[in-house]
């Protein structure tokens, strides 16, 4: 179905916040006494409502969970 020339489907040119195999991580407040490492998981698979799916890790998440993106961090 078309509304206004745009499609169901996400384009894949669209900006999106994780990417399958990337590495997230949780806040701290959502895993408190967690250390980085316990709470760091892989993206299994991005939906198109844009909430994630996590390797080893049950249900969807989304953006708000995560740690900000810091793609520096681990060039250094």
């Amino acid at each position: 179905m078309k509304f206004f020339g745009k499609s169901d489907k996400l384009d894949s040119n669209l900006d999106v916040w994780a990417r399958p195999k990337m590495l997230v991580t949780f806040r701290a407040e959502i895993m408190p006494n967690k250390n980085r490492d316990q709470r760091t998981f892989l993206v299994k698979e991005v939906l198109e409502n844009g909430r994630v799916r996590l390797y080893e890790f049950s249900g969807e998440h989304r953006q708000t969970e995560f740690e900000p993106l810091n793609f520096k961090r681990n060039n250094s």
